[in-house]
């Protein structure tokens, strides 16, 4: 279960001197190979007793040059984002033979904006928001069904309303790390530091 990565190069010259502006090119390059879900990322947490976890959630934006995601403010995720907001997140383009690594901050993002996008959601999603009391145990399948049935009915012919509990994070980025796959598994890794004085490159070995 071995592949050689031949794809691409990352140089300092291709780097440049501001992540976000290469993310946004990695980003616009996914999309047009056609990786599916390019924007799925992996968000890694910490709880209060130290233990780490890890799951995908939809990148849903590059706002002021934070990373920003949706989610029920009460989930594990929610709920360690509260006691430690030190985050980790995972990019992974296999087509492109890329990954991006990013560690940050995670901070709510203002009630308006999670309106503003909750009400441009897809309506079975804004239903299954309402539907969902996510990480919480549930009796069975059937339950969520019918409840979600129930809510449907409930919400016809109106504005489903954004849960208390629901809204959006932003990531802001700390430190970034560009991975191109290579032969011999000589990989370019590339990272940029936040500093006061702007963002610190670097190479680091494979």
């Amino acid at each position: 279960m071995r592949r050689l990565y031949t794809r691409s190069v990352l140089s300092e010259e291709t780097a440049g001197s501001n992540p976000l502006e290469l993310f946004n090119l990695w980003f616009s390059e996914a999309q047009a190979e056609g990786e599916q879900e390019p924007n799925a990322m992996s968000l890694a947490t910490v709880d209060k007793t130290g233990q780490p976890s890890a799951r995908i959630v939809l990148l849903k934006g590059l706002i002021r040059e934070e990373f920003q995601f949706f989610t029920n403010y009460n989930s594990d995720k929610g709920k360690d984002i509260a006691d430690n907001n030190k985050v980790a997140l995972n990019f992974f383009w296999p087509k492109l033979e890329r990954q991006i690594r990013i560690e940050g901050l995670a901070s709510r993002i203002a009630r308006e904006e999670s309106e503003t996008y909750f009400q441009v959601r897809p309506r079975e999603s804004q239903i299954g928001a309402l539907t969902s009391n996510q990480s919480s145990v549930v009796p069975s399948r059937e339950f969520l069904e019918e409840k979600f049935a129930s809510l449907t009915k409930e919400w016809e012919g109106k504005v489903v309303p954004m849960p208390e509990n629901w809204g959006g994070y932003s990531v802001f980025p700390i430190k970034i790390e560009f991975w191109q796959g290579r032969v011999g598994r000589l990989h370019d890794r590339i990272q940029f530091e936040r500093k006061e004085s702007g963002w610190n490159r670097s190479r680091l070995s494979p």
